[in-house]
Order: C-alpha cells, then sequence, then structure tokens
C-alpha cells in the first residue's frame, strides 16, 4: 500500500431529474478510494456510523482497500441534496455531521509509510494534523470546498503550502483569490507552494498549471447523465491512483492522470452512487482513455 485517502464516509438521499436513491453509499473517501483502486491498493481513514449497513464495509473490501484507518462510532454522516436539469451544482436540502463532528484521524503506523497523501474534501486543520503524522513528506494532493474557504481561510491556505497538487472547481478558484479570471486563479495557486495546480470545470473539463506550462483536458461526451455526485472525488481518486501506481510525479504523469480520472468520473456520473464503478473493469477504462486520445488529436 502506497496511498492513503484521508476524507468522509456518507449515507446520501439524493434526487435528480432522472431518478432518485435515499441512503446510498457515498462521501469523498469512498468515491477517491474506489477511483483509486483500479490502479493502486488504498488505506482509507475516516469515520462511518455503526449504522452504516453491512453490505457498504464489504463494497470497501471487496475493492481491496484497506479499512484499518475507518473507526465505526455513533451515526453516520448524512447528506441529501437534489439537481437541476443543468446538473452542475447541487442543491443541499439536509446535513448531519454525526459522528464526523468529533472525528480525529490517527493513522495506523503502516499508513505513515505511504508516499502518497490525498487529503479529500475535510477541515484543514484535520488535514494539517494529518500531514504531521507522516515521518516524511509524502507526494500531497489536496481537494477542499467553498465552505472552508470562507471558514477556514487561514488553515487551508497552511494546506495548500504544504501540499504539491492542489484540485479545486472554478468556483472555488475564483471564491479564494476574488477573481473571475481561471488563468489568474491557477497562476495565483502555484505561487503560494503547489508544483501543480488543477482547477475543475465540469462537463468542460479540467485545466492544469504548472511551471510555465499549461494543460487543458477536455471532460468525456455523454449522452446518459444521472447523477453528479461523487464525480469531482472520483475524477481526483483515478488521478492520484495512476500516480501512485506508475510512481512519477512528472507533469507528464499529471495529464495522464488527468485523463485517467476524468475517464473514471464519467463512469460515475452514469449512474446513482458507485453503481456503474462497480461494474467497470481496467479494460473499459483503456478503452475510454484511447477514445480520449482520439478527441485531442488535431
Amino acid at each position: 500500500m502506497n496511498l492513503v485517502i484521508i476524507g468522509v464516509i456518507g449515507l446520501d438521499d439524493i434526487e435528480t431529474p432522472f431518478g432518485s436513491v435515499k441512503d446510498a453509499l457515498g462521501g469523498c473517501a469512498v468515491y477517491s478510494s474506489c477511483a483509486a483502486s483500479f490502479f493502486a491498493k488504498a488505506g482509507v481513514s475516516s469515520i462511518a456510523g455503526n449504522d452504516l449497513p453491512s453490505e457498504y464495509r464489504e463494497l470497501l473490501l471487496k475493492r481491496d482497500i484497506d479499512t484499518e484507518g475507518i473507526i465505526y462510532e455513533g451515526k453516520n454522516f448524512r447528506w441529501s441534496g437534489s439537481y437541476a436539469y443543468d446538473m452542475n451544482s447541487a442543491e443541499t436540502l439536509t446535513t448531519e455531521l454525526n459522528s464526523l463532528a468529533n472525528f480525529s484521524p490517527i493513522l495506523p503506523e503502516n499508513y505513515k509509510k505511504a508516499r502518497y497523501l490525498m487529503l479529500g474534501n475535510t477541515d484543514p486543520d484535520i488535514q494539517l494534523s494529518v500531514i504531521d503524522q507522516f515521518a516524511h513528506k509524502p507526494f500531497i494532493v489536496i481537494d477542499t470546498m467553498n465552505y472552508w474557504i470562507s471558514s477556514k481561510r487561514e488553515s487551508l491556505l497552511q494546506v495548500i503550502s504544504k501540499s504539491d497538487l492542489v484540485v479545486i472547481n472554478e468556483g472555488e478558484a475564483r471564491q479564494l483569490f476574488d477573481t473571475p479570471n481561471l488563468i489568474k486563479a491557477g497562476k495565483m495557486l502555484l505561487q503560494m507552494g503547489p508544483k501543480y495546480a488543477i482547477i475543475k470545470k465540469g462537463e468542460h473539463g479540467a485545466l492544469l498549471f504548472s511551471d510555465g506550462k499549461f494543460f487543458s483536458a477536455p471532460s468525456y461526451p455523454l449522452e446518459t447523465v444521472k447523477d453528479p455526485t461523487g464525480c469531482g472525488d472520483s475524477f481526483a481518486g483515478g488521478l492520484i491512483g495512476y500516480l501512485a501506481d506508475v510512481d512519477n510525479t512528472s507533469e507528464e504523469s499529471i495529464r495522464r492522470g488527468i485523463i485517467y480520472g476524468s475517464v473514471i468520473a464519467s463512469f460515475c456520473a452514469e449512474d446513482f452512487s458507485l453503481n456503474y464503478l462497480e461494474k467497470i473493469n481496467r479494460e473499459e477504462i483503456e478503452k475510454r482513455y484511447n477514445e480520449f486520445e482520439e478527441i485531442r488529436r488535431f
């Protein structure tokens, strides 16, 4: 195991114009680790409730995900949301922190030796505490959200300065730097310390910024989109899973990782929860990856 993922395990109630689900397995730790599992074995540090269904625990084990870092106590984190027809953002209806409110991760000893660390969307103070538990400096990928930009900006800026790759969406980039210009925001992220910055643009792909270089990746053209929940986390998980697999963090590897992340995110969007990700295999991922190459050729 060369990859550790920190994040949330959730139970979601979701409604889109194309259906609805209740008590579906979700959370950034789940989507990221399942996406990464197509490439590398990941260890997850999170907290889940005693009410998390046993079949969800078994699903993680079936994906060969190390669950030693998961604590089970109290009631599980719950989230409910709905999407309009544009499917670009969810309206949060309810959020129940439950056991997540008291989450303070203590990494198992073997986790502290991993060379890659994915800091999923959690409290920046928790992210900082996880970084401090590593005996060496891993390659750190951080994801965040607008809530932490508003409520814990200083802690978030510390995490960003300690990270190697920042992954945020376009709305968060604009909010963080108070600018409508994504190119300016990407360059400002690099000035804070990371070597790479990725700004996600949802159905319009992603932008990669590095020292003197720029890369624009499209999204995969889908005819069927049932639920975009977890697509951003699947993107990040597929990206870092690929990097951990090849053990290479060059700019070229980051570019390939972005395409693999986009591929897995596209599968995720085609059904609710992990329903589609459970069905696919590496061969199908490679097929869609090759289609991406055709899309970008000119």
